[in-house]
C-alpha cells in the first residue's frame, strides 16, 4: 500500500514539474507531501536547471479531458441556467484544495481558468486551464498551487497579466468600474504578495533620487493610498487607474520626486502624488 501510494504521489510530482521519475522520488521521500514537494522542487535551482537541460522522455503525461468533465460536473451549480460552477461549488472545491477562497494564489488560478468573475468557472475554462497546468485530479491541483503562488509573486511579466486580468475578474457584469471597496481587498492581497516576491521591484530610472533614502514604493504607501481613497470618496476604480496603478509603483521614488504631472497618468494617481508628498514633508 505503501509503495502504491509513492507510485501515485510520483505520477502526480511528474504529471506537475515535468521531472523525472528519480528527482520526483529524492523530493517526496523528503517533503512527504506531493504539494510541499513540488513547492520545495522549483524553489530549487539545481533541480530546475537539471530537468532544463534534460527534457523528459515525451514529457509529463496529458491530464484527461474526461476528468476534468468529470470534477467539474462534481462542483458545477446544478440550478444554475449556464453550464457553469458558482459561489457554492467554488467554496467546496478551496475546502477540497485545502486553500483559503481570498488566497491570493486563486487570483493566479482565476486568470488560467479564464474564470469570467468571482466565483463562477465556466467548463471550457476549467478544462482547457487545468489541462495546461497538467492537473486533472484534486491531489494534482492541489500540487500546482505553490508554483502558481511561487510565480505570481517572482515574475513580473506574470504578476502584471494575472493583475491586469483580476480587473475584469473583481468586475460586476455591466459595469465600467469598480468599488473602491472591492479595489482595496483585491490591491490588498496582490500588493504585499508583488512586493515581497520582487515581482513589483523598482524599475530602475537615471532620475531616481539616490539622496531619498530607499528606493521605490514602500509597504506604508499601501496604507497611504487606501487612506487618500477613502478620503477622496467618489464612485469608484476604473480600468485606467487600475491598470496605471501597477506602471506607477514600479516607477515612483520613494520620496515621490520624479512623478511627472505632464504624463498621462489618470487625475486620481496626479491627485494621490500630492497627498503623498504633503505626507513625506510632515514627516509621514
Amino acid at each position: 500500500m505503501v509503495d502504491r501510494k509513492m507510485e501515485e504521489n510520483i505520477a502526480q510530482f511528474c504529471g506537475v514539474t515535468g521531472a523525472s521519475v528519480k528527482d520526483a522520488r529524492k523530493f517526496l521521500e523528503k517533503y512527504k507531501r506531493v504539494d510541499v514537494a513540488v513547492d520545495a522542487y522549483y524553489n530549487d535551482p539545481t533541480a530546475l536547471s537539471s530537468v532544463a537541460a534534460t527534457p523528459t522522455r515525451g514529457g509529463p503525461p496529458a491530464a484527461s479531458t474526461s476528468k476534468l468533465n468529470a470534477l467539474f460536473d462534481k462542483y458545477k451549480d446544478p440550478d444554475a441556467d449556464a453550464d457553469e460552477i458558482t459561489v457554492d461549488g467554488t467554496i467546496r472545491l478551496c475546502n477540497d484544495l485545502d486553500v483559503d477562497p481570498e488566497d491570493v494564489v486563486l487570483l493566479a488560478v482565476a486568470y488560467e481558468l479564464k474564470s469570467p468573475r468571482v466565483g463562477e468557472w465556466g467548463r471550457k475554462g476549467w478544462v482547457d486551464g487545468w489541462k495546461a497546468l497538467g492537473a486533472d485530479t484534486i491531489p494534482a491541483m492541489t500540487a500546482v498551487l505553490p508554483r502558481l503562488r511561487t510565480k505570481l509573486g517572482s515574475d513580473p511579466a506574470y504578476f502584471q497579466t494575472v493583475y491586469n486580468h483580476t480587473f475584469e475578474f473583481a468586475k460586476q457584469a455591466g459595469q465600467r468600474s469598480i468599488s473602491t471597496e472591492t479595489a482595496q481587498a483585491f490591491w490588498g492581497l496582490l500588493l504585499p504578495h508583488g512586493m515581497a516576491g520582487g515581482a513589483l521591484a523598482h524599475i530602475e530610472g537615471e532620475d531616481v533620487d539616490m539622496d531619498g533614502g530607499a528606493e521605490g514604493w514602500q509597504e506604508e504607501h499601501v496604507q497611504w493610498w487606501f487612506e487618500f481613497l477613502e478620503q477622496k470618496g467618489g464612485k469608484g476604480v476604473s480600468k485606467d487607474t487600475w491598470i496605471m496603478f501597477h506602471d506607477f509603483i514600479r516607477t515612483i521614488d520613494a520620496q515621490f520626486k520624479t512623478y511627472d504631472l505632464e504624463a498621462a497618468w489618470p487625475s486620481t494617481i496626479d491627485d494621490f502624488v500630492e497627498y503623498a508628498k504633503e505626507r513625506v514633508q510632515a514627516g509621514r
